[in-house]
């Protein structure tokens, strides 16, 4: 475990980094444009490239140095933010410079995760796969939790040109913890005759002929789809209810129970039953996700918030166990960026329909003379939100319909035996 240590600390660090720069350009971006639409493109640029790109960084993980392709894309993503730096360090009035900046930066973002995904591999035993998921999910919620308060009390004294040096600075101390593990480990050079169509190819061919890979990855799609609903709608629905400080509150609610969670399983880890995990916490997900749309009291959104996010890196954690015993290693590169585009485009589906559903559709249904208002309304509340609470709870009832099919999996189930087996070999 010493060497995922290292690459977990600098993961911590870089997580950290990169969400002071996403919260101090969504409010340089707002502050100088007034425009929401602006702060939302900003999220897409981010998000998007690295999920399109992911097969293509998942061949080239396979191919060549894990470790070496870490460091290019964290060197180059760091070049997007000098970039960014450059311009409003130049007086640059334009905010073009940013979207430009954050895409190139996302384009090497996706070099690196399913090189990142594949290194655990190498470097853990069986055993400790769980443990390191759980590390690994708590990481990333330090983005959410940790980020905005220290990048808000750097920009109450300083502006976002010390965010973003603080930023590169982090992709510098990352790039030292891989290079430490790339001097303690074997890399071979994997220089592949194949062309990059048919190593893609080759990727969803062996997702397909693994039957429980394949069943958990399409089950996936869905889960990220319904999850994508509760990531969008649960602030404009608190926004109806209440404040932004409440608003705020929540969120932070919502990074503490997604850390509790993965520290919990970093801690105790994972030893058996994946498979019953993963459907308990699936349905746990659904219960919990529905509650928060079922009436208007700030304290149950708030509880099922919190309880939602802290069972969900129980469900991430036991998907990444059974993908990753499932799949040769010298593959898993290709496999994990193909797993990757398909899962997370559920996610930017919801992320696409979501908003449109809520104004033009179920919102309607809930405000006066709404056909839902003297019947479902009189049970979860009428008015401005409450076509947001009903999507949540049509969202949840999803999820619960999820942990069934995982339930009743038989595929599943045999991957989950396998990694019994594995463990007494």
């Amino acid at each position: 475990m010493k060497n995922f240590y290292k690459l977990w600390l600098g993961e911590l660090i870089s997580s950290i980094g990169s969400g002071m720069t996403a919260f101090a350009l969504s409010v340089y971006v707002y502050k100088k444009t007034g425009s929401v639409s602006y702060v939302s493109l900003i999220t897409l640029l981010s998000f998007m490239p690295s999920i399109v790109l992911s097969p293509i960084g998942g061949l080239l993980a396979d191919r060549y140095d894990r470790r070496l392709l870490m460091i290019i894309g964290d060197l180059f993503s760091g070049l997007g933010l000098v970039y960014i730096l450059w311009s409003i360090q130049t007086g640059e009035k334009s905010i073009v410079p940013i979207f430009v900046g954050i895409t190139f930066s996302s384009i090497f973002t996706s070099l690196l995760e399913p090189s990142y995904r594949a290194t655990l591999t190498d470097i853990l035993e069986e055993e400790n796969y769980a443990k390191a998921s759980g590390l690994i999910q708590a990481a990333g919620s330090a983005k959410y939790l940790i980020s905005p308060v220290i990048a808000g009390i750097v920009l109450s004294v300083a502006d976002i040109r010390v965010i973003l040096l603080l930023d590169i600075l982090t992709f510098i101390t990352t790039c030292l913890m891989i290079f430490l593990v790339r001097k303690s480990i074997n890399s071979e050079m994997k220089n592949y005759k194949k062309d990059s169509f048919k190593g893609l190819l080759e990727g969803l061919f062996i997702i397909k002929g693994n039957r429980g890979v394949y069943s958990l990855v399409i089950i996936m799609f869905f889960v990220c789809f319904f999850m994508g609903f509760i990531q969008i709608l649960i602030r404009p629905m608190i926004l109806a209810l209440s404040s932004v400080k409440t608003a705020g509150i929540m969120e932070s609610l919502c990074a503490v129970g997604l850390l509790i969670g993965s520290l919990w399983i970093g801690i105790a880890g994972i030893k058996k039953n994946y498979s019953k995990i993963l459907a308990v916490a699936c349905f746990f997900c659904g219960i919990f996700m529905s509650m928060t749309g079922v009436n208007e009291n700030l304290a149950i959104i708030g509880i099922s918030t919190f309880l939602f996010f802290s069972t969900l890196p129980f469900m991430n954690s036991c998907a990444d166990v059974l993908v990753r015993v499932s799949i040769p290693n010298e593959l898993q590169g290709r496999v994990w960026g193909l797993i990757s585009l398909i899962t997370q485009m559920g996610t930017v589906a919801a992320y696409i329909i979501s908003g449109v559903m809520a104004d033009y559709v179920f919102e309607p249904m809930f405000n006066k003379n709404g056909i839902l208002v003297e019947n479902i309304g009189i049970i979860i509340g009428t008015g401005k939100g409450r076509g947001i609470g009903f999507m949540l709870i049509l969202s949840g009832m999803g999820m619960l319909i999820m942990a069934i099919v995982i339930w009743k999996n038989r595929e599943i189930r045999e991957v989950s035996e396998k990694c019994v087996d594995l463990k007494f070999k």
